[in-house]
């Protein structure tokens, strides 16, 4: 399904004009985004190089007291945007709402700020098979095929999920952990050092236990790439 809609996607912008996700004017610069809602986006440009976690203003990038006090697994996280308008309702409608359109427009804007560890191989995050039933399409995937494209970086999606799980949405950071538990297979050795991409990240607890998970199969380096953090 998301293959037959991302060939509509690509002749829409074919034959219609460029068109803002946003507020509907016109699109600019190659974008379905128009000037003035690209000039308001939460870029993420302040933030923890460790867990993306955005730091305030008058404070230097710096690793946080947080992943100072325990160093996480990954060797660098970066997260292109702040999990703020515009970006939360682009987020929601590609995420839920099978918007494949929102979804090339994340993708995109997410080059306009890789981060300087994107030089290997990208793994997707896995849904599991019912959600993926479900949904229809992988949401990170989608976001990651075009990166690695463009990147000319290979996809590795030897990750799987091996049980379903609770929606993390739904719990707090001692849940979400528990919920995680066993919940990530590893079909195939892993290359020694991977790009994990996702939408959004919160708690940071599903890319961890996905890292912990490849840590265990021989990856040596584990980075985090994701559209959107939240505070």
């Amino acid at each position: 399904m998301a293959n037959f809609c991302n060939v509509l996607l690509w002749l829409s912008h074919q034959c219609l004009p460029l068109r803002c996700l946003v507020c509907a004017n016109p699109g600019n610069d190659g974008l379905d985004l128009c000037a003035a809602c690209y000039a308001e986006l939460p870029w993420n440009d302040h933030a923890c190089p460790l867990c993306a976690l955005p730091l305030p203003p008058d404070e230097p990038a710096k690793v946080c007291g947080a992943c100072l006090a325990e160093p996480p697994r990954q060797a660098g996280a970066a997260a292109t945007f702040l999990y703020a308008p515009p970006i939360d309702r682009l987020v929601l409608r590609f995420k839920f709402h099978q918007d494949l359109a929102a979804g090339r427009l994340l993708s995109q804007l997410m080059l306009h700020a890789v981060p300087d560890f994107a030089q290997h191989p990208l793994l997707p995050m896995p849904l599991h098979g019912r959600r993926l039933r479900e949904r229809g399409y992988d949401q990170a995937r989608e976001l990651a095929r075009p990166l690695a494209r463009e990147l000319q970086l290979p996809l590795w999606t030897g990750l799987c999920r091996s049980r379903a799980t609770l929606a993390q949405s739904t719990l707090d950071a001692d849940a979400r952990r528990q919920n995680l538990k066993g919940a990530f297979a590893v079909r195939a050795t892993p290359p020694a050092r991977l790009t994990l991409v996702d939408d959004v990240m919160t708690t940071g607890a599903t890319l961890d236990a996905a890292v912990r998970a490849l840590r265990r199969s021989g990856l040596q380096e584990a980075t985090l790439w994701v559209c959107a953090r939240a505070p």
